[in-house]
């Protein structure tokens, strides 16, 4: 996942600092600290949240939506 936002955001002439992702599993942790703000769903495993510092409300929760809206992208 990590290698196809390296691949995307070359394309579209960004920075990883700039980009947000969003992950809730272990196979997500790459990408998450590849990109400017990695930010873990609430239902993510333990170990994944203390790994990351932004964490959002659970997929069931709109926890996407949620936080988008703290930054004003929507």
């Amino acid at each position: 996942k990590a290698k196809g936002i390296e691949v995307l955001l070359h394309h579209l002439n960004m920075t990883p600092e700039q980009a947000i992702a969003f992950g809730d599993n272990y196979n997500d942790l790459d990408m998450l600290k590849f990109v400017g703000r990695g930010v873990v769903m609430q239902n993510a495993p333990e170990e994944i949240k203390k790994q990351m510092k932004y964490i959002t409300k659970s997929n069931n929760e709109d926890g996407i939506y949620e936080y988008l809206q703290k930054l004003d992208l929507v």
